[in-house]
């Protein structure tokens, strides 16, 4: 793959003077020089992505260096803070050139815009010259695109259930290119897209980074790693000029110097190849000490995926005097069928692994990227054993 990528580097060139750019949507061309018009729409709009849609172009070509964007708070609190317009510009250049991007190339945006990874969109369109399609946010994006598309950009979430209608699959398969990020790709979803004709890429990044620094392509072997049992993993590649290493404790650490100041260190165990590319094993955040065993939870919820199907769950954990921590499942169920749930959890998950408490909630806590929000979720078991010792 880091082959196909470089290749690629001097397909286009990019503008990285904002007064100069320009992208196309509903067949007008956007430039600096509509600033008074785009303002005009802003106001016009009451809520929804194309209103968002015109206040980030508002700010963008407004005078000042900086953007501000907001974290997904999969792990914590979502954070708000501003970046620069030339480190998000030296992003965007470099998905562009990767992706293979050109302009006049369509995209759909289909994302929260309060997020990154949409509006990063935005900017490979304003420095690219591309076409802008816009779709509400929905678990279904293609359903109502009447339009033929370059470029997607979607959640997990999205693309698994755009692969359930033969409809939307019809129209996903048109598009040239899939980028799935803010989530992870596991097995099942791998499956469905390893043979469409369309190229599908899983991202690796975040807000620090402003987007992605890595991609693996679900449709080369070569990128996905299956091993023993539910040991599903894939092989990320960093993009051109993205430098990488690994902390004392087994964590990514990396270099953007165009887009991030410093190194940058992850809470993301990976393993590290002498190429660059690495696996992400999981969370270091996301590993639960339960009376000295060390519990990874994506690890585990891979294999209740296998068990649990099609319900929706979550692993956390809480306090515990004994334990240190104890492990819980939350579930989306009725109380009675949770009951004779722990029988069948003992079958499929090592000794110390089966969780202590098991409690059905009414959701699972996930923040606006779509990816399980860890901290919420840690709350409100937490939350459920209170009011579970106060019945008893």
């Amino acid at each position: 793959m880091e082959q196909n990528v470089n290749m690629r580097l001097s397909s286009s060139e990019y503008v990285l003077d904002p007064t100069l750019q320009y992208l196309i949507f509903e067949g007008h061309r956007w430039t600096y020089t509509d600033l008074a018009l785009i303002r005009h729409q802003v106001s016009l709009e009451k809520e929804g992505i194309r209103k968002a849609f015109w206040e980030f172009l508002r700010d963008w070509f407004s005078d000042g260096p900086t953007m501000e964007v907001q974290s997904s708070g999969s792990t914590g609190q979502p954070k708000r803070y501003a970046v620069g317009k030339e480190q998000m510009m030296n992003s965007a250049c470099r998905t562009c050139r990767a992706l293979g991007l050109k302009t006049g190339d369509r995209i759909l945006l289909c994302m929260d815009l309060r997020y990154i990874g949409a509006k990063m969109m935005i900017v490979r369109a304003l420095v690219a010259g591309l076409e802008v399609v816009l779709q509400e946010p929905s678990a279904h994006p293609l359903a109502r695109l009447e339009q033929s598309v370059d470029f997607l950009s979607v959640v997990p979430l999205q693309l698994f259930h755009s692969l359930q209608i033969p409809e939307e699959r019809r129209r996903l398969e048109q598009i040239r290119l899939v980028l799935v990020g803010g989530g992870s790709v596991d097995k099942k979803l791998w499956q469905a897209v390893r043979n469409l004709s369309c190229r599908v890429y899983s991202s690796y990044g975040m807000t620090e980074t402003l987007s992605h620094v890595a991609l693996c392509d679900l449709q080369d072997e070569a990128q996905i790693h299956i091993g023993k049992g539910d040991d599903f993993h894939l092989l990320y590649t960093p993009l051109p000029g993205v430098g990488v290493r690994q902390s004392e404790d087994g964590c990514l650490m990396l270099d953007v110097p165009d887009v991030c100041a410093g190194t940058l260190e992850t809470n993301d165990l990976v393993e590290l190849r002498s190429d660059g590319s690495f696996i992400v094993l999981g969370r270091k955040d996301n590993v639960v000490n339960s009376g000295g065993v060390k519990i990874h939870l994506e690890e585990d919820e891979a294999v209740l995926s296998r068990i649990l199907v099609d319900q929706c769950f979550a692993l956390t954990a809480v306090a515990d005097p004994a334990l240190g921590e104890a492990l819980v499942l939350l579930i989306v169920a009725p109380q009675q069928e949770t009951e004779n749930l722990i029988g069948v959890l003992k079958q499929c998950l090592p000794r110390y692994h089966v969780p202590r408490y098991i409690f059905p909630v009414s959701e699972i806590p996930v923040a606006g990227s779509g990816k399980i929000a860890r901290a919420t979720c840690r709350a409100l078991a937490e939350q459920e054993l209170k009011k579970r010792v106060c019945q008893n």
